[in-house]
């Protein structure tokens, strides 16, 4: 039983770490085309570009956090693992769709230059899901 118990603590950093890893390796090459994109135009390149590929990276922190509050829980192992499993998994999944946000993102603005501001929110609304699933947990924790 206590073995689960690890396995949920692990998991939840874990898990969130993994989401974010593969979601730099999506959304890291849509900005690394945008900037190309704007060389091919003879454009500037802005450098702000490189935000919308590291949106994905606060989730990382987010299970880290979580990890900590489940290794001091004194919860049943159990609930410990459907937490930290259930919660890494779901801020994975967000890392994941906010660097598929972030390469429209990148995409629209080498093209146009304009909207950034815009395109954080959208990619803040996916982050607000993490934070959601922290907070939760946390309250549970």
């Amino acid at each position: 039983m206590e073995l689960l118990g690890a396995i949920g603590v692990a998991g939840s950093f874990g898990i969130s770490a993994l989401g974010a890893a593969i979601a730099m390796g999506l959304g890291g090459p849509a900005v690394i085309g945008s900037y190309k994109k704007c060389y091919v135009q003879n454009k500037p390149a802005p450098f702000i570009m490189v935000v919308f590929a590291g949106t994905c990276l606060s989730n990382v922190i987010y299970g880290f956090i979580i990890m900590g509050a489940l290794a001091a829980s004194t919860l049943d192992p159990a609930m410990i693992f459907a937490l930290g499993v259930g919660s890494g998994l779901c801020i994975g999944i967000v890392a994941i769709t906010q660097s598929m946000c972030s390469a429209s993102a990148a995409d629209a603005f080498a093209e146009t230059g304009k909207g950034f501001g815009n395109y954080m929110m959208v990619i803040g609304i996916a982050e607000t899901v993490s934070l959601f699933a922290m907070v939760f947990t946390l309250l549970f924790a």
